[in-house]
């Protein structure tokens, strides 16, 4: 019979650390977004045409970004629930996202994904920490989600063939829906079913995604039922950034610019004086990358057999077209045709395998990822559209659901490894038929959706309150997911005393600490702007109205706030930030310093992350001397920290320091949240270097994923 219990997982583990406490304003999209013209949709279906590009995310928020961890790692106990059978051992994080990272076939004692030795986490996610291996629940937007280190509710429940279910749930933030995960083991049988929803309580339609995203080793081939695919790497470079300022110059806005007109969230607002383009390492930045191209499946017009992750040089995404009324699956198969593979209903669309290549970026990334000498993983998903550019929509008050299933697979080798493809794809569709019938499957998620509404057990694990805050707003009935009211917590209870009184509570948080995190939905945004106009109260205001793109009256309100407010730096470090994505660097530099100013001998958190900012700020806009002195006040263990190092170099080249900039690069740092597709190191290594082609960049700071 299959049992639910928990248990200890002891890994080299580097923590997490505390989230960054400004709220992160920064917009997404810009110069490097994947994006498919016009031109471009001719031929693909119509579905999907519509659906390419439909409500991008314009920020992370409510979001926080998550960049408070480090590189160095220590044994730490994790956590873990696992499910078990005669045949099966699946082990599930709760407090990571509920991660499966572990899933072993008990008769032979074979690892059935790819699992990481270490947690390390890396600024992959959306909202910056992410760690690899295993298989992970991506639900909101395009991306690894908001929730792939953080808690999910979790607890047992009755299974649909009467045995144990393990349900985990939560309210993911950036689309404002609930969704659960029940994971169970027939009983007697070799494979994991997971049933899925997500429901939209509004009475608003919702654009949603979800990609469940499975890590196998990357020495496996992967077929999928389909002749082409489409792809979509990082071959393209980004767009030429604006010309430097001279160091003297005036940057800041012409006289009779409104502070309150930013760019439109599409614009490219890089100022870029002597460096990277970013203001901030950590926030979320699309890496470079061409629109789709449909290419044959499985080698492309360059002869190469993609179908091989280590075939290929650079990284890259394939989307597979698989026919309508295909049967959905996705396997990795090793040399000797065993391994892993993924089915589901028809609603779970899409097919995709992402790969790392061979390449010098890709292998460093791989190590970073994990542990030098340690195999590398691709990654094998699964989800609701046909690539990852689409965002569906759930109508007011519908609900999507679907069956997934992982098991062991094993299929005729020389048909698996041969030349004939369409003999390959038969051969795994033949085996998976007869372990595992389609219509079993199928009649598997009715008798699920049957058990759907359950209610569970005892809590397991405890996810945020930010659910039952939502619930006890909007009264809203998730039968099957319970967000307890006892849940609401420290970060929810400010904005519970608004829902009861009409107003925030009065004082906020204490002096240099950082405010509440904003909820920032249209109902929360409705009684923030009917709430006592006070500071506290126009600084959230002006974060919701950012977040629904309405920028101009987000600065309105946070300079209305400024006027009257005791603690002046949070809504100053809005402003400036506002100033920076408008394209006035100057005047985003001058607000950033005077936040600074304000909030330093605060909470030591908050003044290492607006510092970060600030000194970046003032690089940019050509005031090496102003971001020196800022620098020179943080403490020696921020400064020890590999962004701070990072930007030691740049500083160190806008003085003319050459030889001292090249001594840090020498002697060695690694920044921790550098994001896929970073291009940062190798574009100061250019500068350092004046791109001479004898000197090229080390093997430590290669991170680049595209052709060099």
């Amino acid at each position: 019979m299959t049992t639910v219990r928990r248990a200890v997982l002891t890994l080299p583990a580097a923590p997490l650390g505390p989230d960054n406490p400004l709220p992160a304003l920064h917009l997404l999209g810009g110069p490097g977004t994947p994006a498919v013209a016009e031109h471009e949709r001719d031929g693909l279906p119509r579905d999907m045409a519509r659906q390419l590009g439909h409500a991008p995310l314009r920020t992370v928020l409510p979001a926080r970004v998550r960049d408070g961890y480090g590189r160095e790692r220590t044994p730490t106990e994790i956590d873990a629930l696992v499910i078990e059978n005669d045949l099966l051992r699946v082990t599930v994080l709760p407090g990571l996202g509920g991660r499966v990272h572990s899933m072993v076939h008990k008769p032979t004692g074979r690892e059935l994904l790819y699992r990481n030795p270490v947690f390390q986490p890396a600024a992959f996610a959306l909202n910056g920490a992410w760690f690899s291996g295993g298989i992970e629940w991506n639900v909101g937007a395009r991306g690894h989600g908001i929730l792939s280190c953080a808690p999910l509710h979790a607890a047992v429940v009755p299974a649909p063939d009467g045995g144990t279910m393990l349900r985990l749930w939560e309210w993911e933030r950036l689309r404002d829906l609930p969704f659960q995960v029940d994971l169970w083991l027939p009983d007697g049988a070799g494979h994991l079913c997971v049933g899925v929803r997500i429901r939209n309580p509004h009475e608003r339609a919702v654009p949603c995604s979800w990609w469940s995203n499975t890590a196998v080793p990357e020495d496996r081939r992967i077929l999928a039922p389909a002749d082409t695919a489409w792809q979509s790497g990082y071959a393209h470079a980004p767009a030429p950034a604006q010309a430097p300022a001279p160091a003297h110059a005036d940057t800041r806005a012409p006289a009779g610019t409104p502070a309150h007109a930013p760019a439109p969230a599409h614009a490219d607002t890089r100022a870029p004086v002597d460096g990277p383009e970013r203001a901030h390492l950590s926030a979320p930045v699309a890496p470079s990358a061409p629109a789709l191209r449909r290419v044959p499946v499985p080698r492309t017009e360059d002869g190469v057999d993609r179908t091989y992750p280590l075939e290929s040089t650079h990284a890259a995404d394939y989307f597979y077209a698989l026919p309508d009324g295909q049967r959905r699956w996705i396997a990795a198969l090793d040399a000797d045709g065993s391994g892993l593979v993924q089915t589901s209903t028809d609603r779970l669309l899409g097919r995709k395998l992402f790969l790392w290549g061979t390449g010098r970026g890709g292998r460093r990334w791989q190590e970073w990822l994990t542990e030098p000498g340690t195999p590398g993983y691709a990654e094998i998903q699964a989800g609701l559209a046909r690539t990852q550019l689409e965002h569906p929509t759930l109508e007011a008050g519908e609900e999507i659901s679907w069956l997934e299933v992982y098991a062991p697979l094993t299929a005729d080798q020389a048909a698996v490894h041969g030349t004939d493809w369409a003999a390959a794809r038969a051969a795994v569709e033949d085996a998976l038929e007869r372990a595992l019938p389609r219509a079993e499957v199928d009649t598997a998620y009715e008798r699920w959706r049957a058990a759907a509404d359950t209610e569970p057990g005892p809590p397991l694990a405890t996810g945020s309150g930010w659910g039952a805050l939502e619930v006890l707003r909007g009264g809203h009935d998730v039968p099957g997911t319970p967000f307890d009211p006892a849940l609401i917590g420290e970060e929810q209870r400010p904005w519970a005393t608004l829902l009861s009184t009409g107003a925030l509570p009065h004082p906020g948080p204490e002096p240099g600490a950082a405010p509440w995190p904003t909820p920032v939905s249209d109902a929360w945004r409705d009684m923030l702007e009917t709430a006592p106009a006070d500071p506290v109260t126009e600084y959230h205001l002006g974060v919701a109205q950012w977040a629904a793109g309405d920028l101009a009256q987000a600065v309105r309100s946070w300079e209305r706030g400024l006027k009257n407010a005791a603690e002046r730096w949070p809504l100053l470090y809005c402003l400036a930030v506002a100033d920076r994505e408008g394209g006035h660097p100057g005047r985003a530099a001058e607000r950033y310093e005077e936040a600074f100013d304000d909030q330093e001998g605060g909470d030591p958190v908050v003044t290492a992350a607006l510092g970060r900012e600030t000194v970046t700020a003032l690089l940019d806009a050509g005031r090496p001397a102003r971001a020196r002195a800022v620098l020179s006040r943080l403490p020696a263990d921020v400064l020890a920290r590999g962004a701070f190092r990072f930007l030691e170099v740049r500083l160190l080249l806008a003085e003319g320091r050459r030889a001292e900039a090249r001594a840090v690069f020498d002697t060695g740092f690694e920044v921790a949240d550098l994001r896929e597709g970073a291009e940062e190191l190798g574009e100061l290594w250019a500068r350092l270097t004046d791109g001479h082609t004898d000197e090229p960049l080390p093997d430590a700071y290669e991170f680049r994923m595209r052709p060099h």
